[in-house]
């Protein structure tokens, strides 16, 4: 179980981030729990602030780098 706080690893991806909450969504009229997960800078970038929320089983706990 990801917590509040934790550095998350979105499997598909392979961004990381931080857990700031969690949703739901509806896929197949059954209620799945996602992750809202605050992205790290990406290096060359200037974008500090965005958001990604997906099914809360695409993500594991990783360590922040």
């Amino acid at each position: 179980m990801l917590n509040i706080g934790d550095y998350a690893l979105h499997q598909k991806t392979g961004l990381v981030g931080q857990v700031l909450g969690y949703g739901h969504q509806v896929m197949n009229g059954t209620y799945v729990t996602t992750l809202k997960v605050r992205l790290r800078k990406q290096r060359g970038t200037r974008r500090y602030r965005r958001f990604i929320e997906d099914v809360y089983t695409t993500w594991s706990l990783t360590e922040r780098t």
